[in-house]
This record gives C-alpha cells, structure tokens and sequence, in this order.
C-alpha cells in the first residue's frame, strides 16, 4: 500500500530513537521524554516534559500533540491543551504538558512514550464579511441541543 509520506527536517538531541510509526496504519507517532532526572507527578500536578526533538515543518501543515490512550488508561496521564499545536513556524524543542489524572503519584522516566504526533494539512481561512449567514435545520443549537 503506497502511502502518502512529506520529507520533514529533525534534530534529535535526546538519546531516543526519532518517532515513528508503529504499524503500516498508525496516523501518530510516539514522543518519548528526555530527562535528566525522573518526575514523578502528585494527582492533579502538571509539569512540561522535555523530548530533546526539533522539527522543521512546511508552510500548510502542523502537527498535533495527542495524549497515548494507554498511558491514560493506565496510568491517569494525560496531555493538556489536547490537541497541542505546532505550527509550521516554530522552531524549538518539542514539549509535552503531562498531568496526572489518577489518586496515586505517578512517575515519568526519560525514554518513557508520553505522547503522539499526528501530522495535520492547514487550510487557511480568508474571512469574508456579511451581514447574515445561512440557517439550518440545528441553527444555534449547542450542547445537548438534540436532547439525546
């Protein structure tokens, strides 16, 4: 099966292997955490989870930070501002915002897969000003609107 694939450029500082797919129909890709040290998170702290990876992406796409269901599941940790974004501009290292969802402590060693990568294609809105827009059958129904 041929697979659509984008050249992307990647530094890879920590001693991990790059990310990658981990079956023929993955759409994400694992990040591993590079520390110095162990963290081991209390239930309800948050802490920015350092990867050692740097990418280089091209105008029209971004890359979304996904939390790992197992590590969920598991463990009661998870990402914050989930999705994350990283833009086709942004040059630093790659972080992840892990909280622990659980009742007991949890600890996160470097190496350890803490998040995933989905690559994403933007597509840009260019805004056009009205004075009324289209109904529908939903209008401005929101949450629980349907009653189901």
């Amino acid at each position: 099966m041929l697979r659509n694939v984008l050249q992307v450029n990647i530094i890879n500082h920590s001693p991990n292997p790059l990310p990658h797919y981990a079956t023929e129909g993955s759409s994400g890709m694992d990040l591993r955490a590079w520390l110095d040290a162990d963290i081991t998170l209390q239930p309800l702290e948050r802490t920015l989870v350092p990867t050692g990876i740097f990418i280089e992406l091209p105008e029209g796409y971004e890359v979304q930070v996904r939390p790992r269901s197992g590590l969920a599941i598991k463990q009661g940790l998870t990402c914050l501002n989930s999705p994350g974004t990283v833009d086709a501009d942004y040059r630093g290292e790659l972080k992840v915002i892990l909280i622990n969802l659980s009742n007991e402590p949890q600890t996160i060693r470097s190496g350890d897969r803490i998040a995933q990568i989905v690559l994403q294609k933007v597509e840009k809105i260019n805004w056009q000003p009205v004075v009324a827009i289209n109904e529908t059958e939903r209008g401005a129904g929101g949450f629980g609107h349907t009653g189901k």
